[in-house]
């Protein structure tokens, strides 16, 4: 059950059109339609955020540089460190 309000202003054209949306994708109403669009988008964002994609041959030479990299000096750590409290992962 959904606990959390949004409250937002919108102009009335996209708001016609949001509703016009909704009754056309079959959804109950137009909350259901906008929480819909949201999670969805959501879920995009984040993923497209906290991943990378990369060609094969760019993984490769990257694993070979972190099997042949010596231990973090200061600098690094303390990137690693400044991401930690910042919730970068």
């Amino acid at each position: 059950m959904a606990t959390s309000r949004i409250d937002m202003r919108i102009d009335d054209e996209i708001k016609a059109a949001a509703e016009k949306a909704a009754a056309l994708s079959g959804t109950k109403s137009l909350t259901e339609y906008i929480v819909r669009l949201i999670e969805k988008d959501a879920q995009r964002v984040i993923s497209e955020h906290e991943s990378i994609a990369v060609k094969d041959d760019i993984f490769d030479r990257f694993m070979s540089a972190c099997e042949a990299a010596e231990e973090p000096n200061r600098k690094l750590r303390e990137a690693k460190d400044y991401a930690k409290e910042r919730g970068i992962r």
